[in-house]
């Protein structure tokens, strides 16, 4: 049990530090996701079943939407920008 949960504290360190690091926005979601999932398994291991469920259904749940519809939003403004300034080049 104990190696078990040294992977899970690695791979919570892992999952921080690759998320400051990467600089594709949608993969940085992907791994903050896992690493709310990894946290849910360590505070289910730790006997706190209702921070797990808190933790399952705002961290990786309800933040992880809110930064998928953000990060859709910004991809669509983007675009916008682009199209009107080959707009303008024309």
């Amino acid at each position: 049990m104990k190696v078990f949960e040294a992977i899970l504290l690695l791979s919570l360190i892992g999952c921080a530090v690759s998320v400051a690091f990467t600089k594709d926005l949608l993969t940085s979601i992907i791994i903050f996701m896992s690493y709310s999932l990894i946290m849910c398994v360590i505070w289910i291991l730790l006997e706190s079943p209702d921070l797990a469920v808190t933790e399952a259904a705002v961290g990786a749940g309800v933040t992880s939407i809110l930064f998928f519809v953000t990060l859709k939003k910004i991809r669509a403004i983007r675009k916008e920008d682009q199209d009107e300034q080959t707009k303008g080049s024309l």
